[in-house]
């Protein structure tokens, strides 16, 4: 999106340059890479940046607002109402389509969430391409200016809560198994934190025990990875009741993945935002769905999300689901980052933010590119110039 950045690139593309990116990040990472990498970083304008950065934080302030802050909490299902949620996120992400407006490439938002994302592995990621890139200009992948040792300060700062790593631990489901796990392993190089599964976990009385190279050893400290729809669908269970009071920290209060979430996005009123409605609130069916996307509030990787949506579709969302399924007005992708071959890729962009210092800042980016109809690997099979990837632009 940078002219003359995104020319450059192309014109030196080839693909075995391509294959030994790949590569570097797999050896960086330590372990195989299921999701598709993108051939290619986003070249991300000033003005973009700078109105997404802007655009986060104004929302962040509006879902502060005690008033809001109260509502958040209807959100969480009460057999997952963990307790001692503090009083905010410690982490928060705000993933926006860039589209046109008159001509000029605007952000809108697509989703929030106040749930980790892939803090390591996009360090990784984007340094990397940082470094293989440098064409004839400095280009940076950080927020704010903070140097490389400043931001893993910082986010390891978040996920240790100042504990010995050997007493914090990154909690999903199966890791080995998860897309997600190249993060999982950058996590535990970059932090020392390891990634385990609930079998792994020992209870004793309000405590927490895992083994940790033959030794037992007490959990402290929960850096939170697991989605409960994806808890819910498998049917497994975890060592304890989410309900009961441990003594344990989180590294991420998991009420934060119900409170700040698709469940915001109705009651939010800002330019960045696209009108949002729960089915439970209408009075009527929109009569122009076809300018609308079908949304459960809570879910993974684009499940359930009907982009072409027809009134029987919304009819035969049972009303117990009414409250947790929304109608989103469609957001028109603009075709932003062309390829070599002149094919033209649509983009998303997630701003990650942590919280620091009083505030959630901004840190780093996760960008992916997409030719079909959604940005998920099912909905772009047989196609280049798409998948996972981040952000660069040039030193202030």
């Amino acid at each position: 999106m940078i002219e003359r950045l995104r020319r450059a690139f192309n014109d030196t593309w080839n693909e075995s340059a391509y294959e030994a990116l790949k590569a570097h990040l797999v050896a960086e990472a330590g372990c195989p890479i299921t999701f598709r990498v993108c051939e290619t970083p986003v070249f991300l304008p000033a003005e973009l940046r700078e109105a997404m950065v802007t655009g986060a934080g104004e929302i962040w302030a509006e879902l502060s607002r005690p008033d809001r802050l109260e509502f958040s909490k209807a959100a969480v299902p009460p057999g997952f109402d963990v307790p001692g949620s503090d009083a905010h996120p410690l982490f928060a992400q705000a993933d926006f389509a860039i589209a046109t407006d008159h001509g000029r490439l605007v952000p809108r938002l697509i989703e929030l969430q106040g749930f980790p994302s892939l803090y390591g592995f996009q360090f990784v990621q984007n340094r990397i391409l940082r470094d293989r890139l440098r064409p004839g200009e400095d280009l940076e992948f950080l927020f704010s200016g903070p140097g490389e040792d400043e931001y893993l300060a910082t986010v390891g700062e978040a996920i240790l809560g100042g504990l010995p790593a050997a007493h914090v631990v990154l909690l999903d489901l199966d890791p080995p198994r998860q897309g997600t796990y190249p993060d999982f392993t950058v996590t535990e190089k970059l932090f020392g934190v390891r990634p385990i599964g609930p079998g792994e976990i020992t209870k004793r009385g309000r405590e927490l025990w895992y083994d940790r190279d033959g030794k037992a050893t007490r959990i402290l400290r929960i850096y939170n990875r697991v989605i409960v729809d994806e808890l819910v669908a498998t049917g497994l269970t975890l060592p304890f009741d989410l309900r009961e009071e441990l003594d344990v920290q989180w590294a991420g209060h998991p009420n934060w993945f119900f409170r700040w979430s698709k469940h915001s996005l109705p009651g939010l009123r800002h330019p960045l935002v696209p009108e949002a409605r729960l089915l439970s609130d209408l009075d009527r069916i929109p009569s122009d769905l076809e300018n609308w996307v079908l949304k459960p509030l809570f879910s993974f990787s684009g499940s359930g999300v009907q982009v072409e949506v027809t009134r029987a579709d919304v009819e035969r969302v049972p009303a117990a689901e009414r409250t947790r399924t929304m109608l989103m007005r469609k957001v028109e992708y603009a075709p932003a980052i062309e390829s070599p071959r002149g094919e033209r890729s649509r983009v998303e962009i997630r701003i990650m933010f942590v919280w620091h210092a009083g505030r959630l800042r901004p840190t780093t980016t996760l960008a992916r590119l997409s030719q079909g109809p959604m940005m998920g690997v099912k909905y772009n099979k047989d196609k280049t110039w798409v998948g996972s990837t981040g952000c660069l632009w040039p030193r202030d």
